[in-house]
């Protein structure tokens, strides 16, 4: 090992946000777009709550809207770089909440460096569909082509699905984003379209005192459970079907913040209820890459802040290969945090559940279901070692055929997360998920 490649930072949890809004997310008003009448804070301000809640890199990704991609250019640009010069202990990533042709909504992540302002304004003004006033733009075609362009970019952008089930009009009743068109972005191109968001933001929409309440994540006809989006809460069900392709698709949480419930709003600052961690460096590339290949859990109100799954050598997002008829230990090692989250509570960590899938290969475009999915286990105190904040178990299994593991915990006694009701408090209903480890069996 050469001395610089000791000098090199060790890779560690840091969390992140990858879908903020600040006040250049502007409503219409009189067929004018008016800053601040949505998100209503300075790009600087969301940086410095970012590092309060700690964070260690955040997105920041406004709107688009009617001919928005030269306002990008000339007056959210330069706020990025005066939140990155203000706050140089956090990463600011430049990208936005594409309108997706064909679908709901989705982060574009901008590497940075010299190209991420030029990269933008082109990206946002040849495919966001409300960039001008034409219907034929919203296809999923065009959403194809733009994931071709940058699919085709060095480095690569990264994309991201927002609120999956926002706009369903039920459980299996999919609109906006499908688990069709998300297979299709993903063979498309499987190094940008990454994965989805598993917990929503707009989760203080229920403490919202109001005369037309809302349920959690501006959710509607199909609910959040536990705070997460049906297609990632439903054991067997949408996430898992990707999984048993063997489709590398990953889930975040986000903040999706534009106003703050101490404002009257219906939002958490970003790190205040929600985290995406990576297994990073602090170093942007490595945050990228670490999104890209899937090296994240997620967590809310800071149940827990480290997860390390090992199975064979392989670690979160990675692949252990192993050998027919081999057993096979998953290595657990978390952290419980001792001291209070955001709401000034000390969640305790009640139960961690494995759950397993097997592969089984391509499915239909419209499959929404892994029907080998299931939790083989539910891990309690009585059942892991705790040393101060850390909590180890291990579970052995027969290697039979190609799957995938993956974990899910919580602070509360449900076996499985409940739907979300009306005028819940978030702050009990936290939970935790891991993307997979990978099986191959030779």
């Amino acid at each position: 090992m050469t001395a610089t490649a000791e000098a090199e930072p060790m890779r560690q949890w840091l969390a992140g946000d990858h879908h903020v809004h600040s006040r250049f997310s502007g409503k219409v008003k009189d067929g004018q777009y008016v800053l601040g009448t949505d998100g209503i804070y300075a790009i600087p301000k969301n940086a410095k709550m970012a590092q309060k809640y700690g964070l260690t890199w955040f997105v920041s990704t406004d709107h688009g809207g009617l001919g928005l991609s030269q306002l990008h250019y000339d007056q959210t640009w330069p706020e990025v770089v005066e939140a990155r010069k203000s706050t140089p202990g956090l990463i600011i990533f430049y990208g936005m909440e594409l309108d997706t042709p064909g679908g709901d909504h989705s982060s574009i992540i901008l590497p940075i460096g010299a190209d991420e302002r030029e990269h933008l304004r082109r990206l946002e003004h040849a495919y966001a569909k409300h960039e001008v006033d034409d219907p034929a733009r919203d296809t999923t075609e065009n959403m194809l082509k733009a994931l071709r362009d940058m699919d085709g970019l060095t480095p690569k952008p990264l994309v991201f699905a927002h609120h999956p089930s926002r706009s369903a009009k039920g459980a299996s009743d999919y609109n906006g984003h499908t688990p069709w068109e998300l297979r299709a972005w993903h063979d498309m191109a499987p190094s940008v379209a990454v994965g989805m968001e598993g917990a929503p933001g707009h989760q203080g929409t229920s403490l919202k005192v109001t005369d037309n309440p809302r349920k959690r994540g501006y959710y509607v006809n199909s609910p959040t459970y536990g705070g997460f989006d049906i297609m990632t809460a439903k054991v067997g069900g949408v996430w898992d079907s990707f999984l048993g392709e063997g489709r590398r698709f990953w889930i975040t949480a986000t903040s999706d913040s534009h106003r703050n419930v101490e404002d009257g709003g219906e939002d958490f600052w970003p790190g205040q209820y929600a985290k995406t961690y990576v297994w990073t460096a602090p170093d942007q590339a490595d945050i990228m890459d670490g999104l890209r290949h899937g090296r994240i859990f997620v967590a809310t109100g800071d149940l827990i802040s480290e997860l390390d799954m090992d199975i064979a050598g392989a670690h979160i997002g990675g692949t252990a290969t192993v050998k027919a008829g081999q057993i096979v230990t998953l290595t657990v090692r978390l952290r419980d945090p001792a001291g209070p989250n955001a709401n000034g509570d000390r969640p305790d960590l009640k139960r961690v559940d494995v759950i397993m899938g097997d592969i089984t290969g391509k499915a239909d475009v419209r499959a929404d279901s892994n029907p080998t999915t299931c939790v083989v286990k539910r891990f309690t105190s009585a059942d892991w070692t705790r040393d101060g904040e850390i909590i180890t178990f291990n579970y052995s299994f027969k290697a039979e055929r190609d799957g995938y593991v993956r974990l899910r915990g919580t602070a509360t006694d449900e076996l499985e997360p409940q739907a979300d009701p009306l005028g819940e408090n978030p702050w009990p209903d936290l939970w935790f998920y891991s993307n997979p480890v990978f099986v191959e069996v030779k």
